[in-house]
């Protein structure tokens, strides 16, 4: 009991530091792949054949393939092709690494939660602005947008729950995150061996964090419900 007690400040600390790395891999995706997302989207019902082809195409790869190959792609690659590492050995290329796959990833992801809100919106309100005299952005800002994010909201949250926990795949390439914390202690950090306990406190970092989360979307669902 006396040495749970002394090597717990040390491994909060530690899950701390990492669950901070978690956290800032988190929200750079989400700044990321949303507008990504939407642009990707856009680009799918574009009039260009070539364009849609192209992107559709790109992402039935990326969501064809597991991210962990993706990240180990993305990090590894470019090296081997220029005969060094473009990332660099720091924590803050592999940061930034996982940071650029996590968003391609998810971006392909939105964009068909994007696609499929607006292909649902009825027809007839584009034909309706379009005879106010609106142009095509005005009906997508004042008419569709308000009424996509309603409708993609609940699968878009399971996507951004989905992406807390994925967050902890950085590790395949090294990323400090929460996980990564955790084993530490397994292998041997800070003086604190083959211990185990310490990956079942990432899980409550996971948990609240989810728990957060559900709370504000859902907050943010109902809020939207007078498109009902």
């Amino acid at each position: 009991m006396d040495t749970f007690l002394e090597q717990l400040p040390i491994v909060i600390k530690s899950l701390n530091v990492g669950f901070l790395q978690t956290l800032k891999l988190f929200f750079v995706t989400l700044l990321g792949a949303v507008p990504l997302g939407m642009l990707i989207s856009l680009g799918t019902q574009s009039k260009i054949k070539p364009l849609k082809w192209i992107l559709n195409i790109f992402i039935w790869i990326i969501r064809g393939t597991p991210l962990m190959i993706q990240l180990l792609i993305i990090f590894y690659f470019p090296g081997l092709v220029f005969n060094k590492p473009i990332w660099g050995g720091e924590e803050s290329g592999r940061f930034l690494a996982s940071a650029i796959a996590f968003i391609i990833n998810y971006a392909c992801y939105f964009s068909e939660i994007f696609r499929g809100g607006m292909i649902g919106i009825p027809v007839g309100q584009t034909e309706a602005g379009m005879v106010l005299g609106m142009s095509k952005s005005q009906i997508f800002f004042k008419v569709k947008l308000l009424q996509m994010i309603k409708r993609v909201l609940p699968p878009m949250t399971n996507e951004i729950l989905t992406l807390v926990k994925d967050t902890s795949l950085a590790r395949i390439i090294a990323l400090q995150e929460v996980i990564w914390a955790g084993q530490a202690f397994m292998k041997g950090s800070q003086g604190i061996s083959g211990v185990i306990w310490p990956m079942f406190f990432t899980g409550v970092y996971y948990l609240i964090c989810n728990g957060i989360l559900t709370v504000v979307l859902g907050g943010l669902e109902k809020k939207l419900e007078y498109f009902r």
